[in-house]
């Protein structure tokens, strides 16, 4: 049996803010925008190639907006990425190797298979990162 990971809910303030960040800035495709009633509004995005898409939205879950970190993407480029967002008004960090001794700037000559990280917050201070894979072990 597979048990396949679909929707992830990420708490924020500003339904329309939040929205336009991750389909503007981030290049998600919006799946639907729907309102159920008054003061519940659901919006679906998807990264692109991913099978799993977050759920935005009034009432969607029960956390304060801000609070939910650890959210990660992978890329198999994290160099390109990173340009993708920058160039699309995201503050974004500078590349990084993660490692035994912690995190320090990538160099040109890095393996970043697994180890090359860059990190991002939406409006409202929800943590994203970014790890290049390109093969797994």
């Amino acid at each position: 049996m597979n048990w396949t990971l679909e929707v992830v809910c990420v708490p924020v303030t500003d339904v329309e803010r939040s929205k336009a960040f991750y389909a503007e800035q981030l290049g998600f495709t919006v799946d639907h925008d729907t309102t159920i009633g008054p003061g519940n509004r659901i919006v679906q995005l998807t990264p692109p190639g991913s099978g799993c898409s977050v759920v935005i939205g009034d009432a969607v879950v029960d956390m304060p907006a801000g609070t939910l970190h650890g959210l990660q993407l992978v890329v198999n480029d994290v160099r390109a990425a990173r340009a993708e967002l920058a160039g699309r008004g995201v503050e974004v960090t500078e590349v990084q190797v993660l490692g035994p001794g912690g995190a320090r700037p990538a160099t040109d000559d890095d393996d970043l298979n697994n180890v090359g990280f860059v990190f991002f917050a939406d409006p409202d201070g929800n943590g994203w990162g970014v790890q290049q894979i390109t093969a797994r072990p």
